[in-house]
């Protein structure tokens, strides 16, 4: 799915270079390149604060913990996303209230978290989801009119923008009260472990997170919060840096490669190809399609080809075992399951050149013929 070996090779002498900095310089924890990488990504978001932390699931966790958020209030998300999103709701003893995703573009809609608004709302966490935005200008707005503040999971988004009406350009995870990233491996902007960071343009807020971070500790031993340890190690903070240079290069890799394989199935009567919302820049963390038919006999077909195909994700949330009798659902999440049934991620990566997609799409048509 991910060929990280030829990334690294293409991009080694800066990569070994820095991680031999910080080993000659042994200050493996809070090192200064955690420093440094903090103050680069600030300006590739153009967010006035990040905070580097130690993956994006703590990410999200102490985003939550930062808005004083207490056991029983809610927490509307989508069902349809990666496990962590939800984990963290439940773990902090929230209620999470699960809602409808559009079809086509994978994330949540205005309309659908208005209908789940209640007094005891006290949060909203659009996804960013397969590296497409969330139509987030109608959430700020419904944001605003119920003073309910934006949680932006921007794991698969990092890179992307949206656009507003008025032309006025964002990168997704800026846009919300706080946005939370991750830097694993696979990520659009991934490390050599694990990784995350959260971004805000409030400065209270931030404060109060890089204390939580740190033990809920703004100077040693004097701690003022509950917190937690969370901390992005200086290995991974010097390898982010490198790799920070090449991260809009690696969007236009991906982007490239998706154009492929939209052309190549774009006109199949069983095949849907990802939708591209006018609203987004699409970052294509997946190339997800929606079958219609026998998509379990696809992945078994490309796997016979040694083709690895994923599928993300094949029991939403709401339906997880640890979620029964937790939380809330609001309507009859039709097109969430609709999609867990239908939707298969193809390889998606940098190094993806035409022989590779024309291998891979070809498999794919010849599954179709049969």
């Amino acid at each position: 799915m991910v060929d990280l070996k030829v990334q690294y090779q293409k991009i080694k002498p800066s990569i070994d270079r820095a991680i031999q900095d910080v080993v000659d310089s042994a200050a493996f924890i809070n090192g200064k390149p955690v420093v440094e990488f903090a103050t680069e990504l600030e300006e590739y978001l153009k967010v006035n604060h990040v905070i580097p932390c130690a993956n994006g699931t703590d990410a999200l966790q102490i985003a939550m913990m930062a808005l004083d958020l207490q056991p029983g209030d809610e927490v509307i998300c989508p069902s349809f996303t990666y496990y962590a999103t939800v984990e963290v709701i439940a773990l902090l003893k929230l209620s999470p209230v699960f809602v409808d995703v559009n079809p086509y573009t994978f994330t949540i809609e205005c309309s659908e978290v208005e209908k789940a608004i209640t007094s005891k709302t006290k949060a909203i966490i659009p996804v960013h989801l397969y590296g497409q935005s969330v139509d987030m200008e109608p959430l700020l707005a419904l944001s605003h009119t119920y003073s309910i503040p934006l949680i932006e999971d921007n794991a698969q988004g990092i890179g992307g923008n949206y656009i507003f009406q008025d032309k006025k350009i964002k990168k997704t995870g800026t846009l919300g009260a706080i946005g939370c990233t991750s830097f694993f491996p696979s990520k659009n902007l991934g490390c050599y472990g694990d990784g995350g960071a959260i971004c805000t343009d409030d400065q209270e807020t931030a404060d109060k997170m890089r204390m939580i971070a740190n033990h809920g500790q703004k100077e040693r031993y004097y701690h003022e919060l509950i917190g937690v340890n969370s901390r992005l190690d200086t290995l991974q903070a010097a390898i982010l840096s490198v790799k920070l240079n090449y991260l809009d290069e690696y969007i236009k890799a991906r982007r490239k490669a998706a154009e492929f394989y939209d052309q190549a199935f774009c006109n199949h009567p069983q095949i849907t190809i990802p939708q591209r919302a006018a609203y987004a820049y699409h970052v294509f963390h997946q190339y997800t399609l929606i079958v219609e038919k026998n998509r379990d006999g696809l992945v078994k077909h490309l796997q016979e080809h040694n083709i690895p195909a994923m599928i993300y994700y094949p029991v939403p949330c709401h339906q997880q075992r640890a979620f029964k009798g937790r939380g809330k659902v609001t309507g009859d999440m039709k097109n969430t399951m609709w999609l867990s049934d239908r939707v298969i991620s193809l390889p998606m990566h940098t190094e993806l050149d035409d022989e590779q997609l024309a291998f891979i799409s070809e498999t794919v048509l010849n599954f179709f013929k049969n």
